[in-house]
């Protein structure tokens, strides 16, 4: 017979910091996930985003977006329990004036992009999905370099809703950054 296991101890903070230095350390109600870094088609598809969404929003000083956002590559989110890496995140000004100045938000942010892959797909399409609603997160973008596809759900009484799909070559003037117009196509490498 065999004897009870004990159960697996929660993950702490620790477990992230001695996360092997070429993976992405998460803590996802309690249990540490780990998965490596971005494949290149995926690190071109997040950084494309994070330029153009990041031109138009958040570096406004020359005037040729409406800016009044905070967007991030990578940040790492402490919310409650759960320590979470998004590929982008961003923060309305008025909320979160200025970055803070630890080493993590504490701070929901506004909207979230996570670009999926096939070792964070099932992580991001659920856990991860829902912490960000527990948390408030108003938007919720899943880009899928593979398919070529962009997802986009707004947070609607604690429900996600879908507000657009688009693939391929699509134009993009998707909530909340329906301000700017961009083709989905400059996002496939």
């Amino acid at each position: 017979m065999n004897a009870p296991q004990p159960a697996p101890r929660p993950a702490t903070y620790q477990d992230v910091l001695e996360a092997p230095p070429h993976m992405v350390a998460e803590i996802v109600h309690g249990a540490l996930e780990l998965h490596p870094r971005p494949a290149p088609r995926h690190a071109w598809a997040s950084s494309r985003i994070g330029g153009r969404l990041g031109r138009a929003f958040d570096d406004d000083d020359d005037g040729a977006g409406p800016g009044g956002w905070i967007i991030l590559d990578e940040p790492e989110l402490h919310l409650g329990g759960d320590v979470l890496v998004p590929d982008l995140a961003g923060w309305r000004r008025e909320r979160m004036p200025s970055l803070p100045e630890g080493a993590w938000f504490e701070l929901a942010p506004d909207w979230a992009c996570e670009v999926l892959s096939p070792s964070t797909r099932r992580l991001d399409l659920t856990d991860k999905r829902a912490i960000y609603a527990r948390e408030g997160v108003g938007f919720l973008w899943f880009v899928d370099p593979d398919a070529r596809t962009l997802e986009a759900f707004g947070l609607r009484e604690g429900a996600w809703v879908l507000l657009g799909a688009l693939a391929g070559e699509a134009a993009v003037r998707m909530a909340p950054f329906e301000a700017l117009e961009w083709p989905l196509g400059a996002l496939w490498a």
